[in-house]
């Protein structure tokens, strides 16, 4: 692999990224396109999914895509959709060479579109860039192998890991540094998620402000029996942003009737000990189209998420402030008794953010 590479794909990543959270289900990808060590052509996956990356990048560099190299974070699509595939328009434009991590997993190109590339006579270089692009397409990859999203968890906590005072207190434990890069994570998730306890407790709107106009993430709200305040914020925005509330079998038709009333979505899930099967609820929001979540809490859906083995990504925000043991803890009970059993996850990243200290871990 040549440093030009290497760089020219670094470039495609960071614009695969722009579209994280506004793809889905489409995966974010980003191209890049180099003739004679110039970029002629970029782009990357528009909001909804379509046009592709590709498609952009090949509109921008017209006529000089021919005898360039493409930098392709995913293997381009093979199958016809809404639009011809992109393995074909790389091809039929002139292209020289086609740069990528690895094949796309899903079973409609698998392959196909590298096949495609080949039989034109397209040169293929694969493996650039193959560990950032897990990572950044991780949500899309895993949908196609375990029917679920990505799940990363965030807790934001003091220094002893306490969410509130004992009197229910808690704005604000982190400050607005910190708050800030919380908008900044929902915006690059498909959807943001909370138990029924933080949704009674806290009335959140779980939207993504003070970031301009950008596509709103679905607002999951997991509530078995679907006793949620129908004049909280959260319902009277169902209308205007997305919300999903993953409910029981056995919910009150009189409440469901009433929450898809004022806009909002039902999906039902599997129940396990009385409680919500989370690992059938994300298998439930995966078939939805959801590539990444991002749960915001409370404790006891953190603490189920956990014990299910379903978090692939934890982020914390730590505060230089103690609340004791009487305060509320970020996590509630998991029934571990041996240390072994608890999951454990390999630091990825730690830094300042104003005041705080944001920690972000990875499954081992």
């Amino acid at each position: 692999m040549s440093e030009a590479d290497a760089s020219h794909m670094r470039h495609a990543l960071a614009l695969g990224r722009r579209g994280m959270g506004r793809t889905w289900p489409n995966p974010a990808v980003g191209c890049v396109i180099v003739r004679d060590g110039r970029v002629v052509g970029r782009g990357w996956t528009a909001e909804g999914g379509r046009p592709h990356a590709e498609t952009v990048a090949l509109a921008q560099a017209g006529a000089a895509a021919r005898g360039a190299t493409a930098y392709v974070t995913l293997e381009p699509c093979a199958h016809h959709g809404q639009t011809p595939p992109c393995a074909e328009a790389l091809a039929e434009a002139g292209i020289a060479r086609v740069v990528a991590p690895f094949e796309d997993n899903d079973p409609r190109v698998s392959g196909r579109g590298f096949e495609i590339l080949r039989a034109a006579g397209v040169g293929l270089t694969l493996g650039v860039g193959s560990s950032e692009a897990a990572r950044d397409l991780g949500g899309f990859l895993a949908r196609q192998t375990t029917g679920r999203p990505h799940l990363t968890l965030k807790l934001a906590a003091s220094f002893d890991g306490r969410i509130a005072t004992a009197t229910g207190e808690s704005q604000w434990i982190t400050g607005e540094a910190a708050r800030r890069h919380v908008h900044g994570l929902r915006a690059s998730h498909d959807a943001v998620m909370v138990g029924s306890g933080t949704a009674r407790t806290d009335d959140p709107s779980l939207t993504v402000r003070g970031l301009g106009a950008l596509r709103q993430p679905v607002r999951v709200v997991v509530s078995r029996k679907l006793d949620l305040p129908l004049m909280g914020k959260l319902a009277k925005s169902a209308g205007e942003v997305p919300l999903w509330l993953l409910h029981g079998q056995d919910a009150d038709p009189a409440l469901m009737q009433a929450w898809e009333g004022v806009g909002a979505r039902l999906v039902p899930s599997a129940l396990s000990n009385r409680q919500i099967d989370m690992q059938a609820a994300l298998e439930a929001l995966g078939r939805e189209g959801l590539t990444r979540v991002f749960c915001e809490g409370g404790g006891a859906l953190a603490a189920s998420l956990l014990a299910s083995d379903l978090v692939d990504e934890l982020v914390g925000y730590t505060a230089g402030m103690a609340i004791g043991a009487e305060g509320l803890p970020s996590l509630g009970a998991m029934g571990l008794e041996r240390l072994g059993d608890a999951p454990r996850f390999t630091l990825a990243e730690s830094r300042r953010i104003g005041d705080d200290v944001l920690h972000r871990w990875v499954r081992g």
